[in-house]
């Protein structure tokens, strides 16, 4: 199996090179390309996923549908559609929003991530068939109830996941996305 490589960005996310996945979030963490997916049901509810116990940082931690890092020439696009259905067993069409850049370390682990992140968003009522290696539950919340609740308490939830859903325009004007 080969090495697993994450996109080394700027702050512009200009490509300035690649590095091995764990490397890259050895402190002091290395800037690089990052994906958040979010997929919505036709109520509106958000598809959460909790991290499962085995994932190097953050594990067990609530976070959005599903997350990762495009290969070395490979789109952001082909990178969550490709995330989705690996973790959640779900495909849809992902629609870019836009992307944030956050630093945050995870003290169980001593692992940096140093992200800028590209926010994706889909739409889909289909159970999702995990990976169990990935995530190890769901839930369907409501978008604008878990976003006051990130704004006042994050705790046992990823640490970008507050910063990925301010990034979609119609949650941080206070109405639900929709198809």
């Amino acid at each position: 199996m080969s090495e697993e490589l994450v996109v080394l960005v700027d702050e512009q996310d200009q490509e300035v090179g690649v590095s091995e996945k764990l490397a890259a979030h050895v402190a002091p963490g290395l800037l690089h390309r990052a994906i958040s997916v979010f997929v919505f049901d036709s109520r509106g509810h958000l598809l959460l996923q909790r991290r499962a116990a085995g994932k190097h940082h953050f594990a067990g931690m609530w976070a959005n549908t599903a997350c990762s890092h495009p290969r070395p020439g490979e789109s952001v696009v082909e990178a969550g559609e490709r995330r989705l259905r690996e973790e959640m067993g779900i495909r849809t069409d992902l629609t870019p929003l836009g992307s944030f850049t956050y630093r945050a370390a995870d003290l169980t682990s001593g692992l940096i991530e140093h992200e800028l992140d590209h926010v994706l968003v889909g739409f889909s009522d289909e159970d999702p068939r995990m990976d169990l290696r990935e995530t190890d539950a769901f839930d369907r919340v409501n978008p604008i109830d878990l976003l006051a609740r990130l704004r006042t308490d994050g705790q046992g939830f990823a640490p970008w996941l507050r910063l990925a859903l301010e990034a979609i325009p119609e949650l941080a004007a206070g109405s639900q996305p929709s198809a």
